[in-house]
């Protein structure tokens, strides 16, 4: 789709993921990292635990299909190549401190007069203005003030981050989104634009289902971990079960919801004779959760999760499906990689590492068309690894490229 478009790489891990979304809609994403390579390289895990510039995991899953150079754009003769290289892009994205690029003269208003339809995408901790411009931030606190650590975590314990760092995948994503409309723009009315991302608002757009949950219950979505407390009757609900061989997701629903919960569930159970018969005598289509004490919630929670533990998570869920039943496997890891679904449909991606001496499997492209084949057509770059082809694209000669090479230019 993309594939007859050039993008520089400028950014470090805040917009890598801008770069490998476009890298893997077929543009040619030049990473462009500091001479000795970029400082993300030593983010771990590394390649079996050993800590090297070339084996970062985290430098591989993010940078795949992108081409590699190295560049020292705070000496002249790198900002002059930058030009250079500007002038045959589409698209730059980078991710340094607001005015970062001015101070260097590589801005958009300089940009632009190489390139006219030039496309700049910035991400930056909290945007180009305001009180908060030139803050750094870290995954903590992007999570934190863009309100998703307040939801995340038990009710009776302090707030937390999730597991995995993800802030900065959020607004690498919400990056790609706004250049591709951009490049749209582009395309109708003939002219570039510059984009700009903050990663705190990208954050604060992750959790829509408090809003949803806010349309539904007119509640203020709260930690709740793997129960959710009702805070009109302090009853606890819980959403994450244990079964058989790990967890399901299942939600104790009455009212208008109770077809696709409690309804099904309970005719299931009975089915198993497993269902008391105060679950069948209840009218579930007008239950109120909202108005029951904790008693009758934890009376019918106690038979529900005998029930879920009887069975596996395969059993529930087929059997959900056939019944209409919404209970979700809890799937890990390691149960993802061996997915009957996604090795059908050829997700998994083995790719060859000369340096590791191995294959290592990645997760495939999620988009499909009709038109285009999208696949993982390369591992993340060496360091430096397409200088000679990259620079000698742009007319530098091998003596050139020696002699800047010894200056630390490149």
């Amino acid at each position: 789709m993309l594939d007859a478009y050039r993008v520089l790489d400028l950014t470090d891990e805040k917009g890598f993921m801008c770069g490998k979304a476009l890298a893997d809609l077929g543009a040619d994403v030049v990473k462009v990292e500091p001479p000795g390579g970029d400082p993300a390289r030593n983010i771990g895990p590394f390649y079996h635990d050993i800590p090297h510039s070339e084996g970062s995991l985290y430098w591989l899953a993010y940078n795949a299909n992108k081409r590699g150079i190295t560049l020292n754009i705070e000496t002249k003769d790198g900002q002059e190549i930058l030009k250079s290289l500007a002038r045959t892009a589409d698209l730059v994205i980078e991710s340094f401190a607001p005015g970062y690029l001015k101070d260097l003269r590589l801005d958009y208003s300089v940009l632009r007069q190489l390139n006219p339809g030039i496309i700049l995408t910035s991400i930056t901790p909290f945007g180009q203005s305001g009180p908060y411009r030139d803050h750094k931030t870290s995954d903590l606190v992007s999570m934190a003030l863009g309100g998703y650590v307040f939801l995340t975590g038990e009710c009776d314990r302090a707030p937390v981050r999730i597991g995995f760092p993800q802030a900065y995948l959020h607004a690498g994503m919400a990056a790609a989104s706004g250049t591709m409309i951009a490049h749209y723009h582009r395309l109708i009315a003939g002219e570039g634009q510059w984009v700009e991302v903050s990663i705190q608002e990208a954050c604060a757009w992750i959790p829509p289902d408090s809003y949803i949950f806010w349309e539904m219950n007119q509640l203020i979505e709260e930690r709740h971990g793997g129960v959710r407390v009702r805070p009109t009757t302090g009853a606890r609900m819980r959403r994450v079960w244990a079964c058989d061989d790990g967890y399901v997701s299942f939600d104790l629903y009455g009212g208008r919801l109770a077809r696709n919960f409690m309804i099904p569930l309970v005719a299931w159970m009975a089915e198993e004779g497993m269902a008391p018969d105060f679950l069948r005598e209840i009218d579930w289509a007008t239950f109120d959760y909202s108005t029951v004490t904790p008693e009758i919630v934890d009376r019918i929670s106690e038979p529900v999760s005998r029930f879920f533990r009887k069975h596996t998570k395969e059993e529930l869920w087929q059997g959900g499906v056939v019944r209409r039943c919404c209970i979700y496997p809890v799937s890990s890891p390691e149960e993802v990689g061996r997915s009957a679904q996604l090795k059908e449909r050829g997700y998994w991606v083995n790719l060859r590492h000369d340096e590791f001496d191995c294959g290592i499997t990645y997760p495939g492209i999620c988009i499909r068309s009709s038109e285009v084949m999208y696949t993982l057509r390369r591992r993340a770059p060496l360091i430096g690894e397409h200088n000679e082809e990259v620079y000698g694209e742009i007319g530098l000669s091998k003596e050139e490229r020696a002699s800047l090479s010894q200056a630390g230019v490149i």
